[in-house]
């Protein structure tokens, strides 16, 4: 017979449990990249440290720009990754963010939250809170931060996830619209398939959050009070037909039958599956989206 240390008691879609209590991860350890000066796009991007407890880090990126007195918009963006996986230091999401700041003309602030088995649920969602404290406190011009201070409008301010990092950054913009962010105008909030729930991976966000209240858990799945309350003017959601299409398309219907006053749309990447844009920024239906993407903030 097995020992309890080899024995299997919950197999999850990003990680194993072990009778004895183990977490082991599935995928291998992401890589991590350096900031860079991109010579193609001319985006210049640094890190910064946060907060030291809780442990929060961010990549700040900066677009080549002729006119160096004009304020640009700002985005906060959520990288994705089960709650579990992936980095705002990842080359995936690095060369994404910097595609992103360059078609849009945007600064953006790329958000390292802490993930679990480390750091458990609600972990990511106070990290990420945290950073969007820090991201606000510039906007007298006397932040930590001179890219933030000279560069950007804090009355155009965007916040954006996919995946998972949708989910947080919908739990982002029910806080904003419950206690306020001084000093900032949340305008709109993008989620690129989002997770929320109704799926078969409800049972492993359970698990990885101890202090859950269940499959109505607000965070997880949405309700009409929250949704009501949220704090920007637009939502663009994305979903793709070969993944969390139905949970997007709820969150999008239950989201105009609220109450909220702002505006919502929902774009359908048909054929394709969950974050297929991350795997190649040039292929046809990326290169839509991140059009699409920046078009929404790009709007009046």
């Amino acid at each position: 017979m097995a020992s309890s240390d080899s024995e299997i008691s919950h197999k999850f879609p990003h990680f194993d449990v072990y009778k004895d209590g183990r977490v082991v991860l599935r995928q291998p350890i992401t890589e991590k990249i350096p900031p860079s000066d991109d010579p193609l796009t001319g985006v210049r991007s640094k890190d910064v440290i946060i907060s030291s407890e809780p442990p929060v880090s961010a990549r700040i990126f900066l677009p080549k720009s002729a006119d160096t007195t004009q304020k640009l918009p700002l985005l906060f963006y959520v990288h994705g990754g089960g709650f579990s996986k992936q980095s705002a230091f990842s080359r995936k999401y690095h060369n994404f963010v910097n595609t992103f700041v360059a078609e849009a003309n945007v600064v953006a602030v790329s958000v390292e939250y802490g993930l679990f088995p480390t750091r458990p649920i609600p972990a990511c969602y106070e990290d990420s809170w945290v950073g969007l404290q820090w991201l606000a406190s510039h906007s007298n011009g006397n932040g930590p931060e001179p890219w933030l201070n000279d560069r950007a409008d804090f009355q155009r301010v965007f916040v954006a996830g996919d995946s998972a990092g949708g989910n947080i950054a919908h739990n982002l913009l029910v806080r904003v619209g419950t206690i306020g962010l001084p000093g900032v105008k949340v305008v709109g909030a993008v989620l690129v398939h989002p997770y929320f729930g109704g799926t078969e991976i409800d049972k492993m966000w359970l698990y990885m959050c101890p202090t859950n209240s269940g499959l109505e858990d607000p965070r997880m799945s949405p309700n009409a009070e929250d949704l009501a309350r949220l704090g920007c003017e637009r939502v663009l959601v994305f979903v793709a037909e070969d993944d969390l299409m139905d949970p997007g398309k709820r969150y999008h219907e239950e989201l105009k039958k609220s109450g909220w006053v702002g505006s919502v749309e929902i774009v359908e990447n048909s054929g394709e599956k969950h974050c297929f844009h991350l795997s190649n920024l040039k292929y046809e239906k990326a290169v839509d989206l991140i059009e699409k993407f920046a078009s929404f903030v790009k709007q009046d």
